[in-house]
């Protein structure tokens, strides 16, 4: 599976707006560290029919380390859980053939 990155998605916000890929640059870069901000302040972030970042608290567990078996603390920790929305869903459902 190919992998865009974020300077592919610049170029690509460049052309379809019409404006310089450094203008595009640090506008994508912005709005990505406003996500990183706000998530940091503890928000939840809604786009509608794109998804919702939210953060989720993870207990704390004991695992086992595969090689030896041995029982391993892993401490409670907080995630950021992505949940797609209708549209995304929609585009998606069938990218990955089974």
């Amino acid at each position: 599976m190919p992998t865009a990155s974020k300077k592919e998605i610049v170029l690509a916000v460049a052309n379809k707006t019409g404006r310089p890929s450094a203008e595009a640059s640090a506008v994508c870069q912005s709005f990505l560290d406003q996500i990183v901000e706000e998530l940091a302040k503890g928000n939840r972030l809604e786009f509608r029919d794109f998804g919702v970042f939210e953060l989720k608290r993870r207990k704390e567990r004991t695992a086992r380390n595969p090689k030896t078996g041995e029982a391993v603390h892993v401490p409670a920790r907080t995630v950021v859980a992505f949940k797609p929305g209708r549209i995304m869903k929609e585009r998606v459902v069938n990218v990955i053939p089974t």
